[in-house]
């Protein structure tokens, strides 16, 4: 028997302010994933601020998985520190 994945959507406008994970259908068909916090959700159109402080725009109805995810990792120490 094969593996079957399982794909929820459980972010809700209530998770404005939360890093979250969101998975949506392209254009083509495809899909597309985008980790970021949810910065606001008016209407149909979700809008998340990527870790570089890029916004990007997902219209609800595009949407196939979602999920809140634990805030940034903290960055590593660079391998090139004083010796």
């Amino acid at each position: 028997m094969g593996y079957v994945a399982r794909l929820t959507h459980s972010v809700t406008a209530d998770d404005t302010g939360q890093r979250v994970t969101v998975r949506f259908r392209l254009p083509d068909g495809r899909f597309r994933d985008i980790v970021g916090v949810l910065e606001s959700w008016h209407g149909d159109v979700l809008t998340l601020r990527r870790r570089d402080g890029s916004t990007a725009q997902v219209a609800a109805g595009d949407v196939v998985a979602s999920k809140v995810v634990p805030g940034e990792p903290p960055r590593r120490r660079s391998a090139t520190g004083p010796a």
